[in-house]
């Protein structure tokens, strides 16, 4: 089922003071802490750079896997990934192709071992670091240790001053959006059923956060 965000949007009370797109300050400070701590960081001007940077960073041959993100369907990563003109093995394709529901469920646990992992993020702090959260675990189950290479993609409207507002953010804004999306897409409430904050990668080169300059996802 195909959405787009303004099929839900309007219907989710947000907390609108999380979501505003940060000052150029903000995001250098945030660029530094996040690589204090570890993580590479790529700042995009916009959601066609983010796409092409994507393209470069992920090398022919490697496997592909992506967690639900609204992100990356607005920079047009997921259609890119299923269609586009690229050598990378889409492992979404091939688990979506499996009939069987055991086998499908297996097929997705094997995924977040992928080669690069891709998908979005709920709140990124000042100070370095990032929350997410899911209702199964499918999308950040790959982020602390199981894929080879983590690449979130953001909208630098989720950065917010402290973690404490990163994680205000996740109840007040990514989780109002997404249960609405929920509801439509599958007729169930989402939950913050599993949380993660990332602090520290202390793998290098291991996690890359690509900032856009654009209000993307939630």
């Amino acid at each position: 089922m195909s959405q787009q965000k303004s099929d839900y949007a309007d219907d989710a009370d947000i907390d609108e003071s999380l979501d505003e797109l940060a000052s150029e300050e903000t995001i250098e400070e945030t660029v530094e802490n996040l690589e204090a701590n570890g993580f590479d960081v790529i700042v995009a001007d916009s959601a066609d750079e983010a796409l092409a940077e994507l393209q470069s960073l992920i090398p022919a041959a490697a496997s592909v896997m992506n967690g639900h993100s609204t992100t990356l369907e607005e920079i047009g990563f997921v259609e890119y990934l299923s269609e586009g003109d690229h050598e990378w093995e889409s492992l979404p394709d091939e688990i979506w192709s499996i009939d069987d529901d055991a086998k499908r469920q297996a097929a997705r646990r094997e995924s977040q071992t992928a080669d690069y992992f891709l998908g979005g993020i709920n709140g990124i702090s000042q100070t370095g670091e990032l929350v997410a959260a899911d209702r199964s675990g499918s999308r950040i189950g790959a982020y602390p240790f199981a894929a080879s290479n983590v690449v979130i993609v953001s909208g630098v409207n989720k950065i917010v001053p402290t973690l404490e507002d990163a994680l205000d953010r996740l109840e007040t804004v990514a989780y109002p959006l997404e249960n609405e999306r929920a509801k439509e897409a599958y007729g169930v409430d989402s939950a913050i059923a599993k949380q993660l904050i990332l602090r520290q990668e202390l793998e290098e080169d291991r996690t890359t956060v690509v900032l856009v300059r654009e209000h993307l996802g939630y």
